[in-house]
This record gives structure tokens, C-alpha cells and sequence, in this order.
């Protein structure tokens, strides 16, 4: 007798389609973030992209503040050509590579010897930290408030203190052309001189020790220890602070605005106080906007110059 075999085959199951969900917890994540952000790029969108963008427009037109959006006219190159040729550009800009030079790499030096000490030779660190960084978070205007005082030509306790020990005819400071833009640079790098020392010091405290003991190991110097190691292993930390000081010495205006109002005879007057100058007070925004990319252009340059001496250092 045979046998006969039965197979059963199970029905095949109907496949149920999902659908996915648009809002899955990451996306819905992800729109919160863009939500906290909006704000921020909104703003930035409007008062960085939208600017720079309107005033390279206006930078070729020829335009009166006080005539409103109607009164922009179109006028090509002409604020160009017309910036080589202003004397008063020229003068600006040699006075702020001048005020650079004061204020950029004689504090780095000031504040990198005064760090070292600081950081390694001083008893109560932190007091001196605090005496230091005060000017830096004070407004630049009450400072430059006290320091007119102290500059004032006949009763500034400066000036007395020359006097008495014999100097007949003391500086003028802010009144006298050749001294004005000196005197602003000293009150600038001594206000900003607590950053870049609390800067060094934070630098400082990331070199081993190690280095130095071994140092003294093989009988180095302090002097040698100084340039041999420290000052080395402070290349980035002076590469940063040459860059946002740099930076901020072309941009300089309140405490100019302040002390001397670019004079006498413009001998303190610089490419920010111009731009004011030509914006705010002559209401030509059309030029006010030329002399801008001007300082932009030469941000840019040096800001480069700087970046690529940098790496082919560390190549």
C-alpha cells in the first residue's frame, strides 16, 4: 500500500505597508534647534550679510543721509578715485600704522615679561591677575576721562611731576600734534594690557614643568630657559593675540573720539574716525561706505599675511 504524502502550505501573509512618520523624535529634535537658532541667524543675516552687502552697493553710489533711500544715485568708481586722492586718508591711515606699531608689539613684549614674573616669581597671583585685568573690563571712557587728567599740559599731575624734576617745557600731550596720537597709544596699551597678560599666563600655565627642571638639569640659564622654551612653546598663544590685536588697533575709535576728535590738525585722526567722519557728521554715506572696504581690504591682507607666515612657521 502506498503512502501518500500531504503538505500543507500556509496561506501567505498580506503584507501591511507603515507608513513612516514625518516627525520622528530626531527631526522634531532637530526643528528645537533650529527654533533656538533662529534668532541668532535672523540677526546675523541682518546686521552682517545684509550690511556688508548694502554697503559695498553703496560704496559706488553717491548718496546724502539725510535725503533718504530716494536720494542714492549711482555714481560707478567715483568714491574710489576720489579715496586715492584725499590727503586726509593718507594721513589717516599712516597715523593708524603708526598707533599700530605702538599699541601692537611693544605690549605683546611688556605683557609677556610681566606674565612670566608673574606667573612664576609673584606671591599672591591672583591680586595682581585682579589689579591688572581692572582696566581691561573698565569702560574705555572713564579711563580715557582719567587719563586726560593726568595729561592735562599745565595742571596734569604728569606734567608737575616733569616739572619738578626739571623738564622746562613738558609735552603738551593731547593738544600737541607731535605728541597727541603718542598719548593716545600709551592710554590704549595700558588699558589693554591686563589681557594679554591673563592671555600669557593662561598660555604659561600649559608648559610641563617638566621641561624647565630639565632645564636646570643640564644648568640653563633663566634667560635661556626664557627664550629657548618658553618663549617657543608661546607661539600660538602670541600668534592669537598678534591677530585680535592687529585686528583691533585698525579698528580704534572711541577712545580718539573721546580724548582728541582726530586733531590737532588731524594728527590723531584714523580710518575708523573717517568713516565716522564722512557717515555721520558730512552725511556722505556713499564715500563713508568706500572708506570702509578700504579698512576691510587691508583687515584682510594683513589678517592673511599674518595666517600664512604662521603656517609656513609650522611647516
Amino acid at each position: 500500500m502506498e503512502r501518500t504524502e500531504i503538505s500543507y502550505q500556509s496561506p501567505k501573509q498580506p503584507v501591511v505597508s507603515r507608513k513612516k512618520k514625518f516627525w520622528t523624535p530626531q527631526r522634531k529634535e532637530a526643528l528645537i534647534g533650529w527654533l533656538f537658532l533662529m534668532p541668532e541667524i535672523v540677526g546675523m543675516l541682518l546686521l552682517n550679510v545684509f550690511a556688508l552687502g548694502f554697503s559695498l552697493y553703496l560704496s559706488f553710489t553717491s548718496w546724502d543721509l539725510l535725503s533718504g533711500l530716494s536720494g542714492i544715485k549711482f555714481s560707478g568708481l567715483q568714491n574710489y578715485i576720489h579715496l586715492f586722492q584725499d590727503p586726509t586718508i593718507w594721513k589717516a591711515l599712516r597715523n593708524n600704522l603708526f598707533f599700530t606699531v605702538l599699541t601692537v608689539p611693544v605690549p605683546i613684549a611688556v605683557a609677556l615679561v610681566l606674565a612670566v614674573v608673574i606667573h612664576s616669581k609673584v606671591y599672591f597671583k591672583d591680586y595682581f591677575k585682579v589689579v591688572f585685568f581692572i582696566p581691561y573690563i573698565s569702560s574705555i571712557i572713564a579711563v580715557a576721562a582719567v587719563w586726560s587728567v593726568l595729561f592735562h599740559p599745565s595742571l596734569g599731575p604728569i606734567n608737575q611731576i616733569l616739572m619738578d624734576l626739571g623738564v622746562s617745557n613738558p609735552p603738551k600731550w593731547l593738544v600737541d600734534p607731535k605728541t597727541s596720537l603718542i598719548a593716545v597709544a600709551m592710554i590704549s596699551a595700558w588699558a589693554g594690557l591686563g589681557y594679554t597678560i591673563i592671555i600669557y599666563i593662561a598660555g604659561l600655565s600649559n608648559i610641563s614643568n617638566e621641561l624647565y627642571e630639565a632645564a636646570d638639569i643640564d644648568g640653563a640659564t633663566g634667560m635661556k630657559k626664557f627664550f629657548k622654551i618658553t618663549i617657543p612653546l608661546l607661539r600660538p598663544t602670541t600668534f592669537f593675540l598678534l591677530i585680535t590685536m592687529l585686528i583691533g588697533s585698525f579698528k580704534v575709535f572711541d577712545i580718539i573720539s573721546y580724548l582728541t576728535e582726530g586733531g590737532p590738525d588731524n594728527s590723531s585722526t584714523v580710518i575708523v574716525f573717517r568713516i565716522y567722519q564722512e557717515g555721520f557728521i558730512n552725511y556722505n554715506m556713499g564715500y563713508a561706505s568706500a572708506i570702509s572696504w578700504l579698512l576691510f581690504a587691508i583687515i584682510g591682507l594683513i589678517t592673511a599675511a599674518t595666517w600664512k607666515m604662521r603656517q609656513e612657521e609650522s611647516f
